[in-house]
Order: structure tokens, then C-alpha cells, then sequence
């Protein structure tokens, strides 16, 4: 199938809030909560995807020509490009009956690791889902990211053990969830947490442990001494906050601030290999990709992933070649303007 023949399709599988659009620009869920929208009074989704649309490229065609190299090393592993996707859960909730988290989780996880990156993965109230998830990642060499929940550090030791003994690649913690409903209901002491909770984290984690849900430059320096192995810049928990800017407006700042000591990923409004190229520009490593993804996977599965992965490296692709940035490392900066 093709990409549009894929998310036609979709139309019919997803929903009642998601509308499967020709692009997910976070307009035709608006703030339809929940679903894959956001609270009000702020459309977090809209934002994100409209402020990357401010970035232009700049062409620079008066170059060697040279061969185009996506490929992207994180944690001594190699992938075919830095595009990685985002967790979600709650699929039946937000975007229709036909996949649980269990079975969404299940294509997903397998689909990605073979095309050559990788899945983070949701977690919530039922522990299953995210064993369920690492049984999934162990099919393809533990190769996966299970994101927990900021819960307690007890409940997220266990978690944490369970990955431990596995072997799983890598673990993470989507800290700007701690404003949950249902987080905020679970006792005891789930929700924010100091750096010194962070570093007794990440040390019990046996693994390189991300953070997702920075900010700030304050926020990725916290991080850092927390013991994260990376960053991921995102505005999620705006879903139940409101009122924050977008990824794209406070990158380059905590870009600026991590110099490099760690891998700085970016979530939120990221719908094409442009796009992608706009945020290693403006000084991201790698990107995380969610919402478009589900109506694609509804759709047709693992082909879905595949189809939609490959449209967005070939845009990337082309970027690159037209703005003269044949590898990752030559993208800077300099590639790109705001008025």
C-alpha cells in the first residue's frame, strides 16, 4: 500500500478524535482531551507542529557531491536514522478500540527495531503493559525504550529490575507526567522528582537512563546531574498543564546549555524529514515521533510503520542534499533561518 492509500484507510480505524490527517498538526483534535489532543486554553499540539513551519532551510547546492548518510550511533548502537518513536498509551482511550497498548506495542516494537530504529514505549496503571512490552523487545534483542511513569521509587525500582534483568537497551521516565490525574492518585510520593530521587534512579537502572520532559536549560542541567544519559526536550505534560511553548521555541537554548555532554532528543509537532532536519539543526541529536505513527500502524501494521518511516528519510534525504549536508554532523546552525 501507499501513504495515502494507508491513511485512508486509517480513516475508517481510527478515531472518534483522531481524524487521521493528511498531516497531524494537532488542528481537527484541537483540545479534545481524551484523545490526542490538549487542554485549554492553549493548543500545545498545533503550536509545536506551526513553530517548526517558522524554520526555513537554507539551500546551499555549490558543494561537493557526496553520498547521503542518515545514519545516527546512540549508546553504541548503530540506527538507520535519528528518528526514534515517541511512547504512547492509553491507545483505546485516545485513538480507538482496535489496538490495545498490548497489541499496539507488539507491531510496533518488532516493526521498528527491523526497519532499523527504535520504539520508546507507554506505560500506565496495569504493571502488564510494560512487561508485556519488554516480552516484544526481547524478540529483537531487547531492542526498545520502556518509558516509566514517575511513580513512587519503589514502583519504579521494580519496573526498573524487571528491565535490569532482561537486558533491555535502554529505559526512560516521562518526568512531565507527574501532573496525571492518576498519577496524583497513587500513594504514596508519586509525581515530580528531586535530582537526588533522579540519581538514586538512574543508578539502579543498569542501563543508559533518558528524561523526558525538559524544558528548560535549568531542567536539562538537573538532569544532568541527576545522572540522565540524555534528554528529551518535550511539552506532553502541557496536555494537562496548558499555556507552554513549544519544542521548537526552547530547543536551541538547552541545546546551547547541554554543549554536548549528553544526547538531546526533541518531541512534539515533528511531521516530516524538513522538519527533522530543521530540529538537528537547531541543535538536536535525534527526534521522537508519536501521534502520526498510530493511524498508520491501525492501518496496515508493520508495513504502515515502514512506509511511513521511508517518506520521512527520503525527505530527509533530500534536505540534506539540497542544503549541502551530506552526513548528521555537517547539519549546524547556519542550515537554517527565522524571520
Amino acid at each position: 500500500m501507499t501513504y495515502n492509500e494507508i491513511l485512508e484507510a486509517a480513516r475508517g480505524q481510527v478515531g472518534p478524535i483522531c481524524k487521521a490527517c493528511p498531516v497531524c498538526d494537532g488542528r481537527a483534535c484541537g483540545n479534545a482531551v481524551p484523545g490526542p489532543g490538549c487542554k485549554a486554553p492553549n493548543n500545545v499540539a498545533a503550536r509545536n507542529y506551526a513553530k517548526w513551519q517558522e524554520v526555513f532551510v537554507n539551500m546551499d547546492t555549490l558543494c561537493p557531491s557526496k553520498p547521503i548518510d542518515t545514519a545516527f550511533r546512540l549508546f553504541g548502537h548503530d540506527f538507520k536514522a535519528p528518528i526514534f518513536i515517541a511512547p504512547l498509551g492509553g491507545l483505546p482511550l485516545h485513538y480507538g478500540d482496535k489496538h490495545t497498548d498490548f497489541t499496539y506495542n507488539s507491531i510496533l516494537v518488532p516493526a521498528a527495531a527491523e526497519y532499523g530504529v527504535a520504539a520508546f514505549t507507554g506505560d500506565g496503571m496495569d504493571p502488564e503493559i510494560m512487561k508485556s512490552s519488554v516480552q516484544d523487545m526481547l524478540k529483537v534483542k531487547g531492542m526498545g525504550i520502556p518509558t516509566i511513569k514517575p511513580w513512587n521509587l519503589e514502583a519504579v525500582f521494580e519496573k526498573l529490575d524487571i528491565l535490569n534483568a532482561n537486558g533491555i537497551f535502554a529505559a526512560a521516565m516521562d518526568v512531565d507526567g507527574a501532573g496525571l490525574p492518576f498519577l496524583k492518585a497513587f500513594n504514596p510520593n508519586a509525581g515530580s522528582k528531586s535530582v537526588d530521587e533522579l540519581r538514586q534512579i538512574t543508578a539502579h537502572a543498569k542501563m543508559p537512563f533518558i528524561v523526558k520532559g525538559i524544558m528548560t536549560p535549568k531542567g536539562a542541567e538537573k538532569a544532568i546531574e541527576g545522572g540522565a544519559a540524555a534528554i528529551v526536550v518535550s511539552n506532553h505534560g502541557g496536555r494537562v498543564q496548558g499555556g507552554v511553548p513549544s519544542t521548537a521555541e526552547v530547543l536551541p537554548a538547552i541545546a546551547k546549555a547541554v554543549d554536548g555532554r549528553i544526547p538531546v532528543f526533541v518531541d512534539g509537532g515533528i511531521r516530516s524529514g524538513v522538519d527533522v532536519f530543521r530540529a538537528l539543526a537547531l541543535g538536536a541529536d535525534a527526534v521522537l515521533i508519536g501521534r502520526p505513527v498510530v493511524p498508520f500502524v491501525y492501518a496496515a501494521g508493520a508495513e504502515g510503520l515502514t512506509v511511513y518511516l521511508d517518506k520521512l528519510i527520503a525527505e530527509l534525504r533530500d534536505t540534506m542534499t539540497m542544503c549541502g549536508t551530506p552526513t548528521l554532523a555537517d547539519i549546524g546552525p547556519d542550515n537554517v533561518i527565522r524571520f
